[in-house]
């Protein structure tokens, strides 16, 4: 029988599997909320998930790797920085749908093409 310290070692040692795991799951969550919901402010929230899950997965690789913290944290902040850019203009474009026809339903948004 081991003693409390080593179980509570071996609870503590996580892997960059552990973090694929959730990296995983956020990105289903995600692109289940991006294929299911019809409001665009839910799909963009879908959409950020999956980014947020690609940060995780780039911290992992980073780790597993080798690199140093800082460059994987420099890739960390061009996807923050993506995500964020991909927030205004969506938001802005669901602000535009919403002042022209007062709904944010997804199936309105066809209706702006050329």
């Amino acid at each position: 029988m081991s003693s409390p310290t080593e179980f509570l070692d071996t609870l503590l040692n996580i892997t960059p599997t552990h973090y694929l795991v959730v990296a995983f799951a956020l990105f289903a969550i995600g692109l289940a909320g991006v294929l299911i919901r019809r409001n665009a402010i839910l799909i963009l929230m879908g959409i950020e998930l999956m980014l947020n899950s690609s940060n995780i997965v780039l911290l992992a690789a980073g780790r597993s790797f080798g690199l140093q913290e800082q460059s994987a944290g420099v890739f960390v902040v061009f996807v923050i920085t993506i995500a964020a850019a991909e927030a205004i203009v969506g938001l802005a474009l669901i602000l535009a749908c919403y002042r022209k026809w007062r709904d944010v339903s997804a199936d309105r948004f066809n209706l702006m093409k050329w």
